[in-house]
C-alpha cells in the first residue's frame, strides 16, 4: 500500500514521530471502514496496534485500491 501525505500530516508528523507508516498501514488494513462525521469523502480507521497496545486513529482518503492519502493520525489513549 502506498501512502501520500496531506500538508497537515506533513506538519504533524514532525511532532508525532511514534506514529510510523507501518502503524498507519496496519490500522487501515485491520480496521472496519468508518465514514467521517464531518467530511463525506474521508474515512476513519481505528485499530489497536499490537506492539504498543494503544489505539490509533487514522483519517484518510482512498485514492485507488492500493493508494491512500493520510489526512492525520493520532493516538486515542
Amino acid at each position: 500500500m502506498k501512502l501520500e501525505y496531506s500538508k497537515h500530516w506533513k506538519k504533524k508528523k514532525l511532532y508525532r514521530k511514534d506514529v510510523t507508516d507501518d502503524f498507519i498501514i496496519y490500522a487501515v488494513q485491520n480496521s472496519a471502514i468508518l465514514k467521517d462525521k464531518y467530511w463525506e469523502d474521508t474515512l476513519n480507521a481505528i485499530c489497536r496496534v499490537p506492539s504498543s497496545g494503544r489505539l490509533l486513529k487514522v483519517v484518510y482518503r482512498r485514492l485507488s485500491k492500493d493508494r491512500i492519502k493520510v489526512i492525520t493520525a493520532f493516538w486515542l489513549d
